[in-house]
């Protein structure tokens, strides 16, 4: 019964209805808005509406020409400008959000006759939660810094803008392929980006070990130089150093999703004894944090600091085709133990470059590439160790040296079942 009557009502009748329901949506809030106002606002559940049926009849007298829904949107605009031209008489402080909702709702009709209904209706839900949530909004933009709002800005151009427009094929002998490069840079820019976001949410809540957590998933490296550095100011040999291992245990973990996306086989053969070492890095640090004893208990935040540089972006990204042409270079002339003492070397600085690059690498076999990954982390353990031993107190230093040294010979046991 319900088919027949819809197949009697013209299809118009339905895109009216639907037209004067979001229209009256967004023209009850603005009603609503009105009454808490003393000064002039203009529009509400009458005006809204034929604003939107306006705009409907245009599109439709219009057909596929566009100029005279143009023509209407400027003349709606013309009433709107005179609306708010009144209101700034009243009260110098008015916004402009009344009016532009007008022009909303004018598109709102024609998107409609267009049959997108979809879009319309989130045209109109996406209006009315603006309105709705002014306060929210505006309290929100008082507690985040500029600075964080130019950081996602830059994450957005990584991803979102120069991404897409990256050519996806392949160059030169060494096959390097722009699209490829750019996306590591993206993906180890989102999971550090990541980590420093959840940190700066919490505030620094959770304490040393759950900071060093998520600095891990952002740099173990630079975890372990900011703790060493803090360890100093507190008498926590146990804190700090459980919390520099439980950091470099992470770091296996965040090697394994990247490895897992950039070269599923690859990271299956790695995700074993990778994950393995990541918990047991991972327990070990936070049983030994809570041997406080007579220690400060050093709650301190872990300074953080935001990743997302384009001069360090664009640095990382000609870091890693270097290291797609060394690792091709010592394949081709010095074999396996060329790519092996490749991996060492790298140890000592970022790794991800290097472990990156050896995914996309096609001059090493599986196996290989494994063992190099698992080379490069033991070596980067090993010069951590050195790097708090150096910048630490004695006893936070010796005790994460040892511990570090303990992860890096547990991390070459997986070479064995490779």
């Amino acid at each position: 019964m319900t088919g027949a009557w819809a197949k009697l009502l013209p299809p118009q009748v339905v895109q009216i209805a639907l037209v004067l329901f979001l229209s009256f949506l967004i023209g009850f809030e603005r009603e609503e808005h009105k009454t808490k106002t003393t000064h002039y606002a203009f529009g509400g559940v009458r005006t809204f509406p034929l604003i939107g049926i306006v705009g409907y009849v245009l599109a439709l007298l219009a057909g596929p020409e566009v100029l005279p829904l143009i023509l209407g949107f400027v003349v709606v605009g013309a009433f709107m400008l005179v609306s708010y031209r009144h209101k700034l008489s009243t009260s110098e402080t008015s916004g402009v959000t009344t009016e532009m909702s007008g022009l909303l709702v004018y598109l709102i009709g024609a998107v409609v006759y267009q049959k997108l209904y979809w879009l319309a209706a989130t045209l109109a839900v996406v209006g009315v939660l603006l309105l709705e949530l002014k306060s929210a909004l505006e309290k929100l933009t008082s507690r985040i810094a500029g600075e964080e709002i130019i950081a996602f800005a830059k994450f957005l151009l990584l991803s979102v803008v120069i991404l897409p427009i990256v050519p996806n094929e392949s160059f030169t002998v060494f096959d390097l392929n722009p699209f490829k490069t750019w996306l590591v840079v993206v993906a180890v820019c989102g999971v550090s980006y990541g980590s420093y976001v959840l940190q700066k949410v919490l505030g620094g809540r959770g304490g040393i070990l759950f900071g060093a957590l998520l600095g891990g998933a952002y740099s173990s490296t630079v975890t372990t130089i900011a703790l060493a550095r803090r360890a100093k100011a507190h008498r926590a040999p146990n804190v700090f150093a459980g919390s520099i291992l439980a950091a470099s245990g992470v770091m296996y973990a965040r090697l394994v999703v990247l490895v897992l996306f950039f070269n599923p086989p690859l990271g299956e053969r790695l995700a074993p004894g990778f994950l393995l070492l990541a918990a047991l890095a991972g327990l070990s640090g936070w049983l030994l944090t809570r041997r406080k004893h007579q220690e400060d208990d050093g709650t301190s935040e872990v300074a953080t600091k935001n990743p997302l540089e384009l001069g360090t972006a664009f640095a990382f990204a000609a870091i890693f085709v270097g290291m797609l042409v060394l690792t091709r270079l010592a394949s081709e002339h010095l074999g396996h133990r060329g790519v092996y003492g490749l991996a060492g070397i790298m140890g000592v600085t970022d790794v991800d470059p290097f472990i990156l690059g050896v995914t996309q690498s096609s001059a090493t076999t599986l196996h290989v590439a494994a063992i190099a990954i698992a080379l490069a982390a033991a070596s980067n353990n090993l010069i951590k160790g050195i790097y708090a031993l150096s910048i630490s107190d004695r006893a936070t230093g010796r005790l994460s040296m040892w511990l570090l040294f303990g992860l890096a010979v547990l991390g070459l046991v997986p070479i064995a079942l490779l």
